[in-house]
């Protein structure tokens, strides 16, 4: 089911299924900032990546001595999330294991995923517990994707801002979704032109606890979409380099697996750790 929420501000629509964002609009504008999952590129607006970011190396992990497999980015997507509260300007929902999930992923878990609005910016907040007798594994991430571009410029007008970032690693997915290697990269005058050459080589992949915020612009009018995440290790840049009209801005607690990685659970990069009944928390905003 499909809730809406606004302000005085902004508007948002958020889908039960998937607890997927899909529409974002100012209220002085009349066009969309979300993309709206054109079947003939993506089929997605923004999906919640969880138990994990990106792929599995041969798409199976090993945990206790028992192999289980999880297609790219885990079921959380591809789940209905209850509605736990809704108010005007504020959603929450909840997932729980369930006998499926438990086939792939052996954890007794909680996931609440809510979006509030202030002013203009959606502030979305993750929280998970474990409520499994002994320790659970995870990870988990944003995938946002934008319309590009947004309304009256062209694609070759915009390009991604940072803050007070000069150079970083980037770092590389092969064609099975893999990290397999890294280069620096400069970013001059805190920018990266955005281009669709700049996805060629798939995903923009970055490790780098520096990148605290991004910034989508334009050189020919005011549009923007600015997303800041303090404290998300990772950051994916992504769209399909076949001319597709959006793009995706994924901060993430989690990656890819590596080329060479062992597959099992507790030594993937990127995992996150919870004890019994422990709690972990974050949140990232979009503001427009």
């Amino acid at each position: 089911m499909n809730y809406e929420i606004k302000n005085s501000f902004i508007s948002a629509k958020i889908d039960s299924f998937g607890a997927q964002l899909n529409s974002l609009k100012n209220n002085n504008q009349s066009f969309e900032y979300m993309w709206q999952a054109d079947p003939r590129y993506w089929n997605r607006h923004a999906p919640i990546l969880f138990p994990i970011v990106g792929r599995l190396k041969n798409d199976e992990y090993f945990y206790q001595g028992n192999k289980y497999n999880m297609t790219q980015h885990g079921f959380a997507r591809d789940c209905e999330f209850e509605l736990m509260r809704k108010d005007e300007d504020y959603l929450s929902f909840r997932l729980k294991n369930s006998d499926k999930s438990l086939e792939i992923y052996p954890f007794l878990f909680e996931l609440d995923i809510s979006y509030e609005l202030i002013e203009n910016k959606l502030v979305i907040s993750y929280e998970v517990k474990n409520k499994t007798d002994g320790k659970m594994l995870f990870s988990i991430g944003a995938h946002p994707a934008f319309n590009w571009p947004l309304a009256n410029e062209e694609k070759n007008d915009c390009f991604f801002e940072f803050e007070n970032i000069k150079d970083t690693k980037r770092y590389f997915l092969n064609d099975k979704g893999l990290v397999y290697e890294s280069t620096d990269l400069e970013i001059k005058d805190n920018k990266i032109a955005l281009n669709e050459e700049l996805f060629k080589d798939d995903a923009l992949v970055f490790n780098d606890l520096n990148i605290k915020q991004i910034t989508f612009k334009n050189s020919k009018n005011n549009n923007y979409i600015k997303l800041e995440f303090e404290k998300f290790p990772y950051l994916g840049l992504w769209s399909k380099p076949s001319g597709a009209p959006f793009l995706c801005i994924e901060p993430w607690f989690g990656v890819a697996d590596e080329e060479d990685s062992s597959q099992k659970l507790e030594e993937k990069k990127g995992i996150i750790t919870l004890e019994k009944d422990e709690i972990f928390s974050c949140f990232y905003s979009i503001e427009i």
